[in-house]
């Protein structure tokens, strides 16, 4: 910049972030500042400006919950990049099917329409990347580049370093203990589920059964289905998953799959004596406990509760984690933490024998490498701000409306909203479609046919402060008037 970007008026009573907030912001408006643009540090700003540091800082943190600029550790502030129907507010049209000129000869061919990007994407499972280190991003990559080009696949449990990184982050992170010699590397969630459902029948002797939650994760349903698993469903209530309905199947499931930190999608929270009741359960029945824990790191409410892994004194809790809602999915990077069960680590390692690990070697020193660096714990702490901040905007805007119930908020990245009035979730879902805002049928997460819920789910994480308060204003808006003409 040549000249000054904003100039503070001493004269006049409008605090000085406010002008600083609102200075940038025009600038940005105005394409005074362009897309791309390096801002100015918060030190040489605030000398420039004669004002505080801590002016300066909270005035560009507040810009980037806007959308207007975008901060990575390690990397300049720039100006973000504000998409035409983002900044104007107004939902992209449609892509309808098109005519594609051909040839006289040839009569005209339709083309499909192309599927049309959300304007905001509230689907779960979303998490925010604005704040990855990407300095020592980068340096993971070139650490892993750098090292001698290998002349073998990956170990077949996965790189050592990683492994032990990944046993220490869950020392840290969620108070499990264990080793690298109990880590298995997987590509997500899927594989480390697919895994445990191919080695079952031969711990079990038999064509096995897990029992799973309803509703639950879909996508983990469909993974033990395709393993050719009979699955067998289990009701949650508020806290989580029915350790009374366990307690009365006629056969016992051989493994359980459960999400006891804030169960997938409800959110409800398992407390501790029902932990321990369901160890118990699974020493009675001789069967395994698959503790999905697929984001405990970010907690909103009270402290956060133990892991089953951590209470398992018998070998039976097999816990499935991954770097999809820490990091980014884009990763496919997860993990098993294997008990002291010699069965299961007998299956687990002749599967490996013909099934070799699936994470390339390269990525996994990357991952290893940023583990290391302390830059995970610093974007756990730095996101779980942002997240909580997030969602008090959640509840302010849509706390209290008639007809729906918000929950699923004490922890992780989305919310629940349910209904009273049948049919209210198909149409809130369309209507906001319509707008280019999507989220989620609760409908979607039903493992009983005939038996689904009236609700959405949402994720709140992803986008800027700026868009998810432009979503949540018209959820609340499309949610009255829907719920209104219901009843």
């Amino acid at each position: 910049m040549d000249g000054p970007l904003l100039v503070i008026d001493r004269a006049t009573d409008t605090p000085i972030g406010v002008q600083l907030v609102e200075g940038v912001r025009r600038g940005i408006l105005g394409g005074m500042l362009q897309p791309g643009d390096p801002m100015p540090s918060t030190r040489a700003f605030a000398a420039e400006l004669g004002v505080s540091r801590s002016a300066v800082v909270a005035a560009y943190e507040q810009l980037a919950g806007e959308g207007y600029l975008e901060m990575r550790q390690g990397a300049p502030t720039r100006v973000a990049r504000l998409a035409g129907p983002v900044a104007s507010g107004r939902p992209p049209a449609p892509n309808a099917a098109r005519v594609v000129p051909s040839r006289r000869e040839n009569p005209p061919v339709a083309t499909l329409p192309a599927t049309p990007s959300p304007r905001v994407d509230l689907r779960p499972g979303r998490p925010s990347t604005a704040r990855i280190d990407t300095r020592a991003w980068r340096a993971a990559w070139r650490h892993a580049a750098a090292l001698e080009i290998p002349s073998d696949s990956a170990p077949r449990f996965g790189v050592p370093r990683l492994r032990a990184e990944i046993a220490d982050h869950l020392r840290h992170a969620r108070g499990v203990v264990c080793s690298a010699d109990d880590i298995v590397v997987t590509a997500g969630t899927g594989e480390a589920v697919a895994l445990i459902a191919t080695a079952l029948p031969a711990r079990a002797g038999r064509q096995p059964t897990i029992a799973v939650e309803h509703p639950g994760y879909p996508s983990a349903r469909r993974v033990i289905e395709h393993r050719r698993v009979r699955i067998t469903t289990v009701p949650v209530d508020d806290d989580g998953i029915s350790i009374e309905h366990l307690r009365r199947m006629s056969q016992p499931a051989n493994a359980v799959m459960v999400t006891p930190s804030h169960q997938y999608p409800l959110g409800g929270r398992l407390p501790v004596a029902s932990r321990l009741a369901l160890l118990d359960w699974a020493r009675d029945a001789d069967a395994l406990v698959i503790e999905d824990d697929y984001d405990s790191e970010f907690r909103h409410l009270g402290p956060p509760l133990p892991a089953l892994a951590s209470l398992d004194d018998e070998g039976r809790v097999v816990l499935v984690g991954s770097f999809s809602k820490v990091l980014t999915p884009a990763l496919r990077l997860g993990y098993l933490v294997l008990p002291q069960n010699p069965a299961l680590r007998a299956a687990i390692t002749a599967l490996r024998v013909d099934e070799q690990c699936p994470v390339p070697g390269v990525a996994q020193e990357a991952a290893a490498a940023l583990l290391a660096s302390g830059a995970v714990r610093r974007h756990i702490a730095v996101t779980s701000r942002d997240y909580a901040h997030r969602r008090g905007l959640v509840q302010a805007a849509l706390g209290d409306l008639p007809g729906a119930r918000l929950s699923g908020l004490d922890g992780g990245l989305h919310a629940v909203i349910e209904f009273d009035a049948a049919g209210t979730s198909d149409a809130v879902v369309s209507r906001l479609a319509r707008e280019g805002v999507a989220v989620a049928r609760l409908a979607e997460y039903s493992a009983v046919p005939g038996d689904e819920r009236e609700g959405i789910v949402f994720g709140y994480a992803s986008p800027s402060d700026t868009l998810l308060g432009e979503a949540l204003a018209l959820m609340h808006a499309t949610i009255l008037d829907v719920v209104g003409g219901r009843q």
